[in-house]
């Protein structure tokens, strides 16, 4: 792994730990809950595509 990765990876992280809290504090119910990550699991897959076809 290259440091440039491994940044990525600890940055990737620790913008999770500072979302995560206030994302599972929103999302009370178990149907919300589930739609907004499927939402996000969606943009997330947009993007990678998107990076894969740039490269």
């Amino acid at each position: 792994m290259e440091i440039h990765q491994i940044m990525s990876a600890i940055f990737l992280i620790a913008v999770l730990a500072l979302v995560l809290p206030g994302f599972l504090a929103t999302n009370t119910k178990v149907k919300q809950f589930l739609n907004n990550l499927s939402i996000w699991t969606i943009i997330v897959l947009i993007i990678i595509v998107i990076i894969y076809l740039i490269k």
